[in-house]
């Protein structure tokens, strides 16, 4: 048997960019169409220093924001000055979006592509008309791990990369050099 690709680097595409519902378990876009990321993911270790916890998207005012996935609305409303949403989704993921003039209240159930509220403009730092903060975070607000959002989408490649490093790939002669036989 030959593992003559086991050297090579696998790319997978989960998902539709433009699905419009989460594909087990995995994120939609926020908005659309799919938009340029302005500013990406740069979470601080420690958690406390400054950071950028989530993505910035390029949009305009008025645009509808849609749910990222299935869930909760847990928080919609002014949070130090800037108008948010927040949505806990099944196993402890919770997303953030802002700012946004809300459509929706806590405690209302969302599937994805619900429409949340509409884009504001006024995002600090946001090099297009308007720009959506969306982050994502594991676990309760009070010791949330942020992760990056981009990461969670359906669409996102996932990436198997070569354990050994680049050179020579062995071959397995037998059987037993591939786990199989006594």
């Amino acid at each position: 048997m030959s593992i003559g690709a086991a050297g090579a680097t696998l790319v997978v595409s989960i998902g539709a960019a433009g699905a419009a519902h989460a594909d087990e378990g995995r994120l939609d876009w926020p908005l659309r169409p799919v938009p340029a990321v302005t500013r990406g993911f740069d979470a601080p270790t420690p958690d406390w220093l400054p950071g950028h916890r989530g993505v910035d998207l390029a949009g305009r005012p008025g645009q509808p924001v849609y749910a990222a996935g299935d869930g909760v609305v847990v928080f919609a409303g002014s949070l130090a000055g800037r108008p948010v949403v927040s949505v806990a989704h099944p196993g402890g993921l919770r997303t953030s979006y802002e700012p946004v003039r809300t459509a929706v209240r806590a405690g209302q159930q969302v599937t994805a592509g619900t429409a949340l509220g509409e884009l504001l403009a006024g995002h600090s730092g946001c090099p297009a008309a308007a720009c959506l903060h969306w982050g994502a975070m594991w676990g309760p607000a009070s010791g949330a791990h942020y992760v990056d959002p981009l990461g969670l989408l359906g669409s996102t490649p996932i990436r198997l990369k070569p354990l050994r490093p680049r050179g020579r790939i062995t071959r397995p002669t037998g059987p037993r050099s591939l786990g199989f036989g006594g």
